[in-house]
């Protein structure tokens, strides 16, 4: 199945402030995401949103819409990834 990638604008200054190899490798990440949910993805439980995707020591944490759009809110450091606001 296809899905079509939106990045909040947090998660866009999120990938902006990544160091350039780890922000190509969360690029390439995103790019097989949207072909069928390849990749490192887990169902989070008790927490939003839904799904994290792992990169190395990077989460991508991201929501699935109306069954055909993945809604990215955040990218950030794995020992940031999982704290309450």
């Amino acid at each position: 199945m296809d899905y079509r990638i939106k990045l909040k604008p947090k998660a866009i200054k999120d990938l902006r402030r990544l160091p350039l190899q780890a922000a190509t490798r969360v690029a390439d990440a995103l790019a097989r995401l949207e072909d069928d949910l390849t990749g490192d993805v887990k169902r989070l439980t008790n927490f939003s949103p839904e799904y994290c995707l792992r990169i190395g020591s990077y989460r991508v944490l991201f929501e699935i819409e109306d069954g055909d759009c993945i809604l990215v809110y955040r990218i950030v450091h794995r020992r940031e990834a999982y704290r309450q606001r």
